[in-house]
C-alpha cells in the first residue's frame, strides 16, 4: 500500500513534471507501466503524477529511464525530489492544520498579506494569539493551548536560514490597531512587536489608514504566496470560517496582485507606519 504523506509545493512540482515528461516521450500511463515491467501499473504512474503516492528515488530514476531525460533536466529534478516529501514541523499538528497552506506557506519565496481585521498571524504575540483563538474557538484551555503553540511554532519561519526565510510584506488595516484584542497591555505588547518585526530584513510591515478613504482591500482579507520558480506558480489565498479558498489561476492571481500593489501605494511607507504604531503605544 503507498505510503501516507502530505506533499509539499515542491513535491507536486516533481509530480507534475513527471506526468509531463511522460507526455513529451509519447507513452500512456498504461504504456509507461509496461515497459516499467514488476511492481509498476498504471494506477501507481497515476498516483504519483498526482502526488496521492510518494515515490522512491529508484523509481523516479527508473522513469527519468524511461523517457529517457537529458542529464541538465534529470539533474534538476532529482535535487527537488530530495526533499519534495520531507516530515513538515505542521504533521505535528495535524489536529490544528487541516488543510494545506502551512505547508505551502513553508516552501514561499514571498508572502504578501493584507490583513483588515487582525494582525497577521506570523506576526502575532503569544497573548494576542491566546485571545484571538479564545474568542474563536469557545473551547477548553487545553485546545485553545495547543493552537497557541502551534502559531508561535509557525512564526519561527521568517527566522529561519536553512532553507532562507521568505520575504513577508503585509498590510495591516488602521482598525486592527485600534482593536483592543486582549485588552491594553496585550496590545501594546503586539504592537510593539509589529515595529520590532518591520526592523527585520526580510519583513515589510505597512499601515492602511483611514484616509485612504475606498479601496480594493474592502473586499476582505487575502494572502499571496510566491514561490522559485523552479518550483511553481504563485497562489492567492483566502481563509474563511468554513473553509479555505484558492486563487490558482494567472488571471486570478493577476488581480490580487495588483489589488495589492494599489494597496502598498495607498498606505503609509514602512517608517510612517512604525511611527504611527509607536505613537499609538
Amino acid at each position: 500500500m503507498p505510503q501516507p504523506h502530505s506533499p509539499t509545493v515542491r513535491g507536486r512540482k516533481v509530480a507534475s513534471e513527471l506526468r509531463r515528461l511522460r507526455e513529451q516521450a509519447g507513452l500512456s500511463a498504461d504504456q509507461a507501466a509496461a515497459q516499467l515491467g514488476a511492481g509498476w501499473s498504471r494506477y501507481k504512474v497515476i498516483r504519483i503524477e498526482t502526488a496521492k503516492t510518494k515515490p522512491t528515488l529508484t523509481g523516479i530514476t527508473a522513469l527519468l529511464d524511461l523517457y529517457g531525460v537529458d542529464s541538465a533536466t534529470r539533474a534538476a529534478l532529482m535535487e527537488l525530489a530530495k526533499n519534495a516529501w520531507r516530515r513538515g514541523w505542521w504533521t505535528d499538528y495535524g489536529d490544528v492544520f487541516r488543510g494545506s497552506y502551512v505547508a505551502q506557506e513553508d516552501d514561499a519565496s514571498g508572502i504578501c498579506e493584507w490583513s483588515p481585521q487582525l494582525v497577521p498571524g506570523l506576526l502575532q504575540t503569544e497573548a494576542y494569539a491566546r485571545a484571538v483563538i479564545q474568542a474563536s474557538l469557545r473551547t477548553d484551555d487545553a485546545s485553545v493551548q495547543r493552537r497557541v503553540m502551534a502559531r508561535m511554532t509557525r512564526t519561527v519561519l521568517l527566522g529561519r536560514t536553512d532553507p532562507p526565510a521568505p520575504e513577508l510584506s503585509v498590510i495591516i488595516d488602521e482598525s486592527v490597531l485600534h482593536r483592543r484584542i486582549g485588552g491594553e497591555e496585550v496590545m501594546r505588547g503586539q504592537l510593539s512587536a509589529l515595529i520590532a518585526a518591520g526592523r527585520r530584513p526580510n519583513v515589510v510591515v505597512q499601515v492602511l489608514s483611514y484616509s485612504a478613504g475606498v479601496h480594493p482591500g474592502l473586499g476582505g482579507a487575502f494572502i499571496i504566496l510566491s514561490f522559485p520558480e523552479d518550483i511553481a506558480p504563485g497562489v492567492g489565498y483566502v481563509e474563511t470560517r468554513i473553509g479555505d479558498g484558492y486563487a490558482e489561476n494567472a488571471a486570478a492571481l493577476r488581480t490580487l496582485r495588483v489589488d495589492f500593489e494599489i494597496l502598498q501605494s495607498a498606505a503609509l511607507s514602512p517608517e510612517e507606519s512604525a511611527e504611527f504604531i509607536a505613537a499609538l503605544i
